[in-house]
C-alpha cells in the first residue's frame, strides 16, 4: 500500500510538469522571459541566450499540487508537510523575484547578494520557529558512522539557518548546464524518499517523490539541448527543500553525502575564490566545477551524465550508511 502511494505520487508529479510545459514554455517565450548568458561564462553557452527561464514555476506547481493532494488523500497531511511547502515556496518566490529582475528589468545580476541572503535568513527563521513548536523538534545532531551526537541547544537555530541558506545556494550554483540540477536533484530527493519511508515518515516521503516526479517531468524539456531553464525559481526552491527534508528527518549530516555533488560544486567556488585572492592563481579553469570540465574539452552531455553518476553513487552511499550500517 505504501509503495503504491509513493508510485502514484511520483507519476502525478511527473505528469503535471509534463502537461504544463507545452503550455507554459510558449507563454514564457511570448513574454520574452529569456535567459541572459554571462559574458564571462563558457563561450559555448552564448547560443543558450534567449532560452525561456523561470521554468521552476512549473516544478513548484507540480510539487504543491501533488504533495497536498496525495498527503490529504492518505490522511498524512501534517505540520511537516506545511513546513516543507513553506520553505519550498519561500525560496521559490525569492528565486522568482531574482529571475524577474534579471529577465524583465534587465539587471543581469538580479537581487544583490545581501538582499538574497536576508530573504533566505527570514525564510529559515520562520521555518525554525514553526518547527520548534512541533513534538518531534530536537536540537540533537547525530554523526553518521559513529555513536556521537551533539545537543546544539540554542546553536541549533544558526545551524538550521546555515543549512537552509547553504544548500539553497549550493543547488543554485550547480544549475549551470542543461539537465544537471534536474537529474542530480531527482537522485538526491529519491534517496531521501527512501530514508523517510524507512523512518515511517510517509508525509515527507510523499513530498520527496513529488519532487522527483516534478523534476523528472521538467527534465524532459530541460535535457540538452534545453527548451527551458528552471532559473533561480527552481534551484533555490529545490536546495531549500532538500535541506528542510534533512532537518525534519534528523538526517542533517547525511545530506552532505547525499547532496555530495552540490557540496563539491560549492567547495570548488570557495577554493577558486580563496586561491585567487591569496595567491592570484586559479585552481580550476572556471568554477563551479562543471564549467572546468567543459573548458578542458568535455561535451556538456558528458559532464552532466558524469555528475549524475557521481550523484547516484553518493545517494547509494548515503542510503547504505543510514539503513544498513
Amino acid at each position: 500500500m505504501l509503495e503504491q502511494v509513493l508510485i502514484f505520487s511520483i507519476i502525478m508529479g511527473f505528469l503535471i510538469t509534463v502537461l504544463l510545459s507545452p503550455i507554459f514554455i510558449p507563454f514564457l517565450r511570448r513574454l520574452k522571459f529569456g535567459q541572459s548568458i554571462r559574458e564571462e561564462g563558457p563561450k559555448s553557452h552564448q547560443k543558450k541566450s534567449g532560452t525561456p527561464t523561470m521554468g521552476g514555476v512549473m516544478i513548484l506547481l507540480s510539487i504543491i499540487i501533488t504533495s497536498i493532494v496525495m498527503t490529504a488523500k492518505f490522511e498524512v497531511l501534517t505540520v511537516k508537510t506545511y513546513l516543507l511547502l513553506i520553505v519550498t515556496l519561500g525560496f521559490g518566490l525569492l528565486g522568482f523575484l531574482d529571475d524577474f529582475i534579471k529577465v524583465v528589468m534587465k539587471r543581469n545580476l538580479g537581487l544583490t547578494s545581501k538582499q538574497k541572503l536576508l530573504g533566505q535568513i527570514i525564510i529559515a527563521t520562520v521555518f525554525y520557529f514553526i518547527f520548534k513548536q512541533h513534538e518531534d523538534f530536537s536540537t540533537i545532531v547525530s554523526i553518521p558512522l559513529t555513536d556521537l551526537s551533539f545537543d546544539l541547544g540554542w546553536l541549533y537555530f544558526p545551524f538550521i539557518v546555515f543549512w537552509l541558506v547553504g544548500f539553497s545556494n549550493a543547488v543554485n550554483l550547480t544549475d549551470g548546464l542543461d539537465g544537471l540540477v534536474s537529474g542530480t536533484a531527482a537522485i538526491a530527493f529519491g534517496a531521501f524518499a527512501v530514508l523517510a519511508w524507512s523512518l515511517s515518515q510517509l508525509e515527507i516521503a510523499i513530498f520527496a517523490v513529488a519532487v522527483v516526479g516534478a523534476v523528472l517531468g521538467f527534465l524532459v524539456f530541460n535535457a540538452h539541448p534545453a527548451k527551458v531553464f528552471m532559473g533561480d525559481t527552481g534551484s533555490l526552491a529545490l536546495g531549500g527543500a532538500i535541506a528542510a527534508i534533512a532537518i525534519l528527518t534528523k538526517l542533517e549530516i547525511i545530506l552532505i553525502i547525499i547532496g555530495g555533488v552540490f557540496v563539491i560544486e560549492t567547495l570548488s567556488v570557495i577554493l577558486q575564490v580563496a586561491s585567487f585572492k591569496t595567491t592570484g592563481r586559479r585552481i580550476f579553469r572556471m568554477s563551479p566545477l562543471h564549467h572546468h570540465y567543459e573548458l578542458v574539452g568535455w561535451s556538456e552531455w558528458r559532464v552532466v551524465v558524469t555528475f549524475w553518476s557521481v550523484g547516484l553513487l553518493f545517494a547509494i552511499l548515503g542510503i547504505y550508511i543510514e539503513v544498513w550500517l
